[in-house]
């Protein structure tokens, strides 16, 4: 019998998104030369816009400097996608997992990690699904989760982002994924206001589901690169 996996999982409170991006960088390389476990990430960023490698620019209304004013930053990274924000409010999940190790092809991880989502979504009483030639989770009302992700050696990295309790005034500075639609939140939608951190550890069962793999406990601390 193959063994299960066992996904390494941590909650890094709130962070800046180059420290994030950085250890993604090094966990990635760690990952290919088997120096780490399958890791899964949860956060929540400090506001940032990111755009992916085929990005267009254009949908970011406002230049560098004016954005900086306003407390955000601007990154382009090498994730798939377009333009999104992140920020406060929003669970951020970037899993790296050995799509080879898990027999799976960058199609099915993408669809696995939308059916994490709307698993989790259902839980709280929302009805998401996927929209047919697009990336993410949806609702009648909006986009719920944009997806960006990239992929080297098998191993991927970057992920998701959640609109928990985001404030969506923050959308208004970007065409969000370049697809001139509205975006939505859990808050929005049910007027409740989810802790990102209970959320976090809500998502371990919906990952595991969707990716036939086991968890550790949600780790309250950044891994160690020793």
């Amino acid at each position: 019998m193959t063994p299960v996996t066992l996904v390494r999982c941590y909650w890094l409170g709130r962070a800046g998104y180059k420290q994030v991006w950085d250890l993604q960088l090094a966990l990635h390389s760690r990952i290919i030369a088997g120096n780490q476990p399958p890791t899964l990430l949860l956060l929540e960023h400090k506001p940032v816009i990111t755009v992916g490698r085929h990005g267009d620019t254009s949908n970011v209304y406002l230049s560098e400097n004016e954005l900086s004013a306003k407390g955000v930053e601007l990154h382009r990274i090498e994730r798939g996608g377009d333009v999104t924000y992140h920020g406060p409010g929003q669970l951020i999940g970037y899993p790296l997992l050995n799509l080879k190790e898990l027999g799976l092809s960058v199609a099915d991880y993408l669809r696995s990690l939308e059916e994490s989502l709307i698993a989790l979504l259902i839980e709280h009483g929302l009805v998401a699904n996927r929209e047919p030639g697009f990336t993410g989770v949806w609702h009648k009302e909006g986009k719920l989760t944009a997806i960006g992700i990239a992929v080297k050696r098998w191993v991927t990295f970057h992920g998701f982002a959640l609109n928990v309790t985001t404030d969506l005034s923050y959308f208004e500075l970007i065409n969000p994924c370049g697809l001139s639609r509205p975006v939505t939140s859990i808050q929005q939608l049910t007027g409740l206001s989810p802790d990102c951190k209970r959320m976090a550890q809500e998502y371990l069962k919906a990952f595991k589901t969707a990716f036939g793999v086991e968890t550790s406990e949600l780790i309250s601390s950044w891994p160690s690169l020793e």
